[in-house]
């Protein structure tokens, strides 16, 4: 009673006003500060050459580093200069706190069936434990394109 519970995770502020951060259980905490993985999306997703994005926090000595996946347009490289392109737009209209530690280029995002981005699915597949509810999945083999990626063991 008193209490409604649906999933995001919200700050209310000294004013009454609500800071909306996105669902909980995707909500990133890079060293103690938490953002919400909309407020990256809204960066990266209004580059040109990003179709979309996926991003998560991975646990990495000792704290949380913020992983960014995109999907570019058909024909494109994630090279360097379009790295620094993404980290300077982010870093401009965000915070350098929301800068990705690592940008990794992927060829399809996974989806539930209801067209939702499964950051829960991909952070779990990253950290090696087990993946619930396969079955709701539109796209579960996009799943494998996030195992054991060379870039996520290294600084």
């Amino acid at each position: 009673p008193g209490n409604w519970h649906h999933g995001d995770y919200v700050e209310l502020t000294i004013h009454g006003g609500m800071i909306v951060y996105g669902r909980s259980d995707a909500v990133l905490n890079p060293s103690g500060v938490r953002i919400g993985t909309a407020e990256i999306y809204r960066q990266a997703e209004q580059i040109d050459e990003v179709i979309e994005s996926l991003v998560i926090g991975q646990r990495w000595d000792g704290d949380t580093r913020v992983v960014l996946f995109v999907r570019l347009r058909e024909g494109l490289v994630l090279d360097h200069d379009l790295q620094t392109k993404i980290r300077s737009i982010i870093r401009t209209n965000a915070s350098p706190r929301h800068v990705p530690a690592k940008i990794i280029q992927v060829a399809d995002i996974p989806r539930t069936r209801n067209g939702k981005i499964t950051e829960v699915a991909v952070r779990k597949l990253v950290h090696g434990e087990s993946i619930d509810n396969l079955e709701a999945l539109d796209n579960p083999e996009a799943l494998d394109l996030y195992r054991n990626i060379p870039e996520l063991q290294t600084d």
